[in-house]
């Protein structure tokens, strides 16, 4: 094959993890708001080069941003080779990508080819990838048997989860893809959510990477997770699985919860204006006492108030509608909300399953 090699989208992403290094060469800013997973990025030019050269491309001359892109472009090239590459053997392989697979992706391939590196460049760029992630995630998340996780705030849903996980179960967990907790108090103050179309990215790297002989647990999220929104294929296969009911003790919840959410309990302004989010839900006058309940560090009987008169009706109203299958839930019920106690309850779970698995060979 002769360097740098010209591949499709599907030919790239069919073989990704073949690749020793992805090499985003767009600006930071481009590169911020999504990527292909496991990217880094070495940006020919940056988000101030670029508009430099952009605007003498429109109120110059194309042929004069020309000279000046490539400058820049030869210079940001070169340093990336002395900070990144120089340690790279002969049969080291890079894939390149810009946002259409001209001009910034073709520079760097042709001198990594040049160098002797079997460089491939990827043919129509970030654009043409974004439309294969659009157009898979109306198919992907439809070759898979879903179990959903339901059960009230504070059931310790995300727990179960991560404890599935450990045990070398499947698992999708969309709130960690989409670093939000899926309500109005979700919001992690230690993390951005990411963009739509990286959650997206995220979504499908993971759904990628499932076995479709084997389940795969989720929990029961609502369209939208935080500001981003699941895709309506994946909300569609969800809506048709069967269910798990996770149940914790009153007092349990709250105290997950407490333990879950212990940046607002630090910080009661903070959780205050989250709370002011649910005027328009229970009015000015119970969002007051609740807020004032937080700066009295009344915080066990405001999470008690929050889980019976916010989150338990909602979420009442709202499973067995969304949710085909919920009636037909199978029990699980932790015996605490320790490592011990959700251990012990995803072993069940999985016992579960396989049985059911060995029922039907």
């Amino acid at each position: 094959m002769k360097y740098p090699a010209l591949q499709s989208v599907a030919d790239v992403l069919r073989e990704l993890d073949r690749y020793d290094t992805i090499i985003d060469v767009r600006s930071p800013s481009e590169f911020a708001e999504d990527h292909i997973p496991g990217a880094i990025n070495c940006p020919v030019l940056d988000d101030e080069e670029r508009a430099r050269v952009g605007t003498i491309y429109k109120q110059v001359s194309p042929f004069d941003a020309k000279k000046i892109g490539a400058a820049l472009v030869a210079r940001n090239v070169g340093n990336h080779i002395e900070a990144h590459f120089q340690d790279k053997p002969r049969d080291w392989k890079p894939m390149v990508y810009c946002w259409r697979g001209g001009n910034r992706s073709g520079a760097m391939a042709h001198i990594l080819a040049r160098i002797g590196w079997p460089a491939v460049q990827l043919d129509g760029g970030y654009k043409e990838y974004r439309r294969h992630i659009v157009q898979a995630l109306t198919e992907l998340p439809k070759h898979y048997r879903y179990i959903v996780i339901c059960g009230t705030t504070g059931s310790g849903k995300s727990r179960l989860l991560k404890v599935l996980a450990s045990r070398g179960a499947q698992v999708l967990d969309l709130e960690e893809l989409a670093a939000h907790r899926g309500s109005v108090l979700g919001h992690l103050p230690s993390e951005p959510q990411p963009s739509q179309k990286m959650f997206e990215s995220r979504l499908w790297q993971t759904l990628r990477g499932f076995d479709p002989e084997r389940p795969v647990y989720v929990e029961s999220e609502s369209k939208k997770v935080g500001n981003v929104r699941v895709p309506e294929s994946l909300m569609e296969s969800m809506r048709a699985s069967s269910c798990v009911s996770l149940e914790l003790s009153q007092p349990d919840r709250v105290a997950l919860l407490m333990e879950d959410y212990v940046h607002f309990t630090q910080d009661p302004e903070r959780l205050n204006a989250r709370l002011e989010c649910l005027v328009p839900l229970h009015g000015k006058e119970k969002i007051a006492r609740w807020q004032a309940m937080a700066l009295n560090g009344e915080t066990v009987e405001l999470v008690q108030e929050l889980l019976s008169e916010h989150y338990d009706p909602a979420y009442l109203k709202s499973i067995r509608r969304n949710f085909a299958l919920y009636d037909s839930a199978f029990l699980l019920q932790p015996g605490g909300i320790d490592a011990l106690a959700f251990g012990e309850a995803a072993d069940r779970l999985l016992a579960v399953e396989t049985g059911a698995q060995a029922d039907a060979a």
